[in-house]
């Protein structure tokens, strides 16, 4: 999202159908075979590539800069017979060059869709004041639906799908953004049924959007009354997926620019010189995802805005698109359009699924390992460094929590989306007071953080995962189970340890905790109430400037994040 400076390229002229090619790409929607680990869960692909007709913020980069790096993306899609989806934005919708190179795709194979950005002939079409500084400004309340009225957002939309199928010959299927709020999402379903959906990856501040602590990766069913939030449930959900947008690293993502206000990215965009524009890093993170063991399902969403330039993508590209189209052909992922992932999620999933994301090995060098885990009801994410376990984030999700921006129209140029805090190392730290729920033990009179080897993640069920980790410092095994709406942690030891979890947070965080007593934690968060429930297993408050502690009972903890509402 945050331009790189380019002169502008030449033209280039597209390859030529061929029926090979649609027969080949037809390959690319086979069925995950069993990848080494033994995990047959589909890993599926999309690759998305959204467009602008123009690009105010840098003089060099023309419309016609814009245009030839569409042609070139297709070119490479071409070649390496990969199909996937192309949103446009407006301006570039009621442009004939791109009406024109789009619409000779092979559907199937191809998608054209929508991306929600709001631009100046899109506001004007639907009878509005343009409020903006250039003909697309990206403000959050001028370039994107938060901006405007419910009335005003029908209005938007409904300009959109008339010029669309004036175009095309029908209504887009799939609708991408930033963020797009819960009542355009539910009024584009109703009348003109979308099937797909995606949002930006999880991020704090980045180009001035938030988005924290939602769903990471994969996808969910969104709140009727808050797009970021699962919901839990069917009645309550819109039944449009939203996937998580850009492929975020795992590992480093979550506390790039720990500190700041704004964070880095570090992501499948080719772009980014270490993410997705580095060999190194896309291998690493292609490995992981078709190898390593996930829960429901893996995704990933490959892909660039053209505002980035072919000359700034073109490496990335180059090293990603021979990788997938290997990956494709040993049945190791599916790529497939945006409308086909959706339509396959909507047959497979009544309410959001709980998945997972782990990591076994990191790149060469680092001994970091994570895994994590979404609910409709939670998520959690665990990270083993230097052989410790730091719990880094634990959110609790809320159908019932309202967004603002289905009462309000934003006024700001920044936006904010947020889900229920109980754990967040991020928000939560400084560079040198890290946040987290730490694994320690009382040994000899003395506390410490008790270390092991490598984790062992398993798949027990449809929504369960387990995590094996083998200590060092004490004679025993940490074992987690994680289920829909239950974390249960025991440590099995032929030797009594007197274990627990601590939660530590920087001097100066903001903190939801107002209460703590020995069966819950009463927290408060956007004016919201809730609570973290102790089924078994007892929270205390700590004596030497921590936050909290929790204590197993029996030698087992037992946390229900689903049972949050205070009566």
């Amino acid at each position: 999202m945050i331009l790189t400076k380019t002169k502008a390229s030449g033209k280039f002229s597209m390859y030529v159908f061929s029926a090979l090619f649609t027969l080949i790409a037809a390959n690319s929607f086979a069925q995950s075979k069993t990848t080494s680990s033994g995990d047959t869960t589909p890993k599926i692909v999309n690759i998305v590539n959204f467009i602008r007709l123009l690009e105010p913020r840098d003089p060099l980069i023309t419309q016609d800069v814009l245009y030839q790096t569409v042609v070139k993306q297709v070119e490479i899609m071409q070649k390496y017979h990969l199909g996937g989806t192309f949103l446009l934005q407006y301006d570039a919708l009621i442009d004939k060059r791109y009406q024109k190179l789009l619409a000779g795709l092979p559907k199937g194979t191809f998608e054209i869709g929508a991306w929600w950005e709001i631009p100046q002939p899109m506001v004007e079409n639907a009878g509005l004041k343009w409020r903006g500084r250039y003909p697309w400004d990206w403000r959050a309340n001028i370039g994107f639906s938060t901006g405007y009225t419910p009335k005003e957002r029908e209005k938007l939309i409904d300009v959109y799908f008339r010029d669309f199928k004036k175009a095309f010959g029908y209504y887009p299927k799939s609708v991408g953004s930033w963020f797009i709020d819960a009542y355009s999402l539910n009024y584009m379903y109703q009348k003109y049924h979308i099937v797909a959906s995606s949002n930006c990856k999880d991020q704090y501040g980045t180009d001035g959007y938030t988005l924290w602590g939602g769903y990471w990766n994969q996808a969910y069913y969104p709140s009727k009354i808050n797009s970021y939030m699962p919901a839990q449930h069917e009645q309550d959900q819109i039944p449009v997926p939203i996937f998580r947008m850009l492929g975020s690293d795992p590992i480093r993502q979550y506390d790039n620019g720990l500190g700041t206000t704004r964070q880095g990215v570090v992501t499948l965009e080719p772009v980014y010189k270490f993410g997705g524009g580095d060999s190194t890093w896309v291998n690493w993170f292609f490995k992981s995802f078709t190898d390593d063991s996930s829960l429901g399902f893996n995704y990933t969403q490959a892909g660039q805005e053209n505002s980035f330039t072919w000359d700034a993508m073109a490496k990335g590209l180059e090293i990603q698109m021979p990788l997938m189209a290997k990956l494709r052909d040993e049945h190791k992922i599916r790529v497939e359009t945006m409308e086909q992932s959706g339509l396959w999620f909507k047959k497979n999933y009544k309410v959001t699924p709980a998945t997972s994301f782990t990591v076994n090995k990191d790149i060469e060098g680092s001994d970091l390992k994570t895994a994590w885990y979404n609910s409709r009801f939670y998520r959690i994410n665990m990270l083993w460094e230097n052989g410790s376990l730091r719990i880094r984030d634990i959110h609790l999700f809320d159908e019932k929590f309202p967004s603002v921006y289905e009462s309000q129209v934003a006024t700001s140029n920044e936006c904010t989306f947020f889900t229920l805090p109980v754990v967040d190392g991020y928000i939560w730290s400084k560079p040198n007071q890290i946040a987290g729920l730490r694994l320690k033990a009382m040994v000899d009179g003395k506390e410490i953080l008790l270390k092991g080897n490598d984790p062992i993640f398993t798949n027990t069920g449809k929504s369960t995962m387990h995590i094996s980790w083998p200590l060092t410092s004490v004679d025993g095994t940490l074992e987690i189970d994680l289920t829909e709406k239950l974390v249960k942690v025991s440590l099995l030891s032929h030797t009594p340890c007197d274990w627990f979890f601590e939660l530590t947070a920087a001097p100066g965080a903001q903190l939801p905790f107002k209460n703590i007593s020995p069966t819950q934690i009463d927290c408060r968060f956007e004016k919201t109430n809730y609570k973290l429930k102790a089924v078994q297993g007892a929270f205390a408050k700590s004596d030497n400037g921590s936050v909290w502690q929790i204590k197993p009972s029996m030698n087992k903890l037992l946390l229900n994040l689903a049972d949050i509402a205070k009566p």
